[in-house]
């Protein structure tokens, strides 16, 4: 039986007319100005290098995207400029942003905000569930965003890329919760609070805690300071909803001085038991040892199984969602763009994309691969953003990921996989993707199971697990 159902209400009435973002392609940047435009605000907004899959959704979007930055961007009448976090966005970097900024301190300017700080105005009158965490709050809140709006509740949400289920990454509901990607980051160049810190949660998911942004959050204790001050934003009859697997994590919960519901797992109140792995995987979902539901999911590896978990712990705590209704969101979620997504439905070899940006998301996604597919068939490929102070283009990262094609499919045949291409298609595919000439030669172990052919092939980051 759910216990709650969020009453009807309209987005509280935004004070700002005409809104320009500077920075428009970046995930979080687009989500939230979609959302402000679907509440009814005229929106423009710029950026200087648009790419796939932001270049997509702007696109689905019919948003115009001005290029390259320039102080003609900003229309005259724009009563609200919005500016992301990013170097190249600062006033003595950016002449949009210095207009912007030159503008606003004219009497009667616009108002310059963080995306994060729009997020907290439209967000006012709602019931707002923050999902915050090192990894997994975006996977998170894209399953807890389908899971409700499955049940029908049709929530207010934002999430910070390009989501699978649900369709978009923001959407201006009509139900009393608003679900909001907390990120700890600073919310701009001019304002360091974590962009979480904006959101007023009356409830918090929290995901596994491991020491990120380091070049923010210099120590630990510094790291954690900010997720001790979103729970103390919780109050007191808010339900807080955190797992217990992250390097941090037990540290944290230790010191936090609120009840937590814990999800894991191997720890926790709620936990994942007897899973099976397979096309289509399956675990039991049990609070305190009570056995809940059977899940079942297309979605790969432990990690995903423990932000089901999770979001099993917070919905049916909640009452948002009955049994049948988690379990269903759960075997239709069909995951987020860069996050293990397969890119390969009509190929014998198989493809997924995964955005590791840190230790434990690229250890988390090659154990997920390591799952499902061979052990003595499985490459790993990185495309490095910046090295030695060059910027590595979209291009480069294809070439990479066609390489691991390449090795892998020759691999193949080695252990009666699917035919390899012929060494004449291999070698006019490399010579269309070569490495650029600063790129340095990587060290790939030395392995008998590797056909020296393939390591030819697979020379720009691949490596063989």
């Amino acid at each position: 039986m759910i216990r709650e159902r969020p009453d009807k209400v309209t987005m509280t009435a935004f004070p700002f007319r005409k809104a320009h973002f500077i920075g428009l392609a970046g995930v979080g940047m687009s989500a939230t100005a979609t959302l402000l435009r679907d509440s009814g605000v005229a929106v423009t907004g710029s950026d200087e290098a648009i790419y796939p899959p932001i270049s997509q959704v702007l696109a689905r979007e019919e948003f115009v995207c001005r290029a390259p930055y320039a102080a003609r961007n900003i229309p005259e009448d724009a009563d609200l400029i919005v500016i992301g976090k990013n170097a190249r966005l600062l006033p003595s970097e950016n002449v949009e942003a210095a207009e912007a900024f030159t503008r606003a301190a004219k009497p009667g300017g616009p108002k310059i905000l963080s995306f994060a700080e729009v997020l907290a105005l439209l967000s006012r009158g709602h019931e707002n569930i923050v999902v915050a965490g090192s990894f997994g709050k975006t996977t998170s809140v894209s399953m807890m965003a389908h899971s409700l709006a499955s049940a029908g509740l049709d929530p207010s949400w934002m999430i910070g890329a390009v989501p699978l289920s649900p369709a978009r990454a923001s959407n201006a509901g009509t139900g009393r919760l608003f679900l909001l990607e907390g990120d700890e980051y600073p919310s701009s160049n001019t304002d360091n609070r974590s962009k979480f810190l904006h959101y007023r949660p009356a409830h918090v998911l929290l995901a596994p805690l491991a020491h990120d942004h380091v070049n923010v959050f210099p120590t630990i204790e510094s790291y954690l300071a900010p997720f001790h001050q979103l729970f103390d934003l919780v109050p007191r009859d808010g339900l807080i909803v955190a797992a217990t697997s992250g390097e941090l994590s037990e540290r944290f919960l230790a010191e936090a001085k609120r009840d937590v519901v814990t999800f894991g797992l191997t720890m926790g109140d709620w936990r994942a038991e007897n899973i099976e792995y397979g096309a289509v995987s399956q675990f039991t979902l049990t609070e305190r040892g009570r056995e809940v539901a059977r899940v079942k999911t297309t979605q790969l590896g432990a990690h995903n199984f423990e932000n089901m978990v999770g979001i099993g712990a917070f919905v049916l705590t909640r009452g948002l969602a009955s049994v049948e209704q988690y379990t269903t969101a759960m075997a239709s979620f069909r995951g987020v763009m860069r996050r293990l997504d397969r890119k390969s439905d009509h190929t014998s070899v198989q493809m997924f994309e995964g955005f590791g940006s840190s230790y434990d998301k690229a250890k988390s996604a090659i154990a997920a691969m390591k799952s499902i597919l061979r052990s003595d068939a499985c490459l790993s490929c990185s495309s490095l953003t910046r090295f030695r102070g060059a910027i590595a283009t979209s291009l480069n990262g294809m070439m990479t990921c066609l390489a691991a094609v390449i090795a892998f499919s020759y691999l193949s045949q080695r252990t009666k996989g699917p035919a390899p291409m012929s060494k004449q298609v291999l070698t006019r595919l490399w010579s269309e993707c070569a490495p650029p000439a600063w790129m340095p030669c990587p060290y790939i172990p030395a392995r008998k199971a590797l056909p020296k052919l393939a390591l030819s092939y697979a020379r720009t980051m691949l490596y063989y697990f």
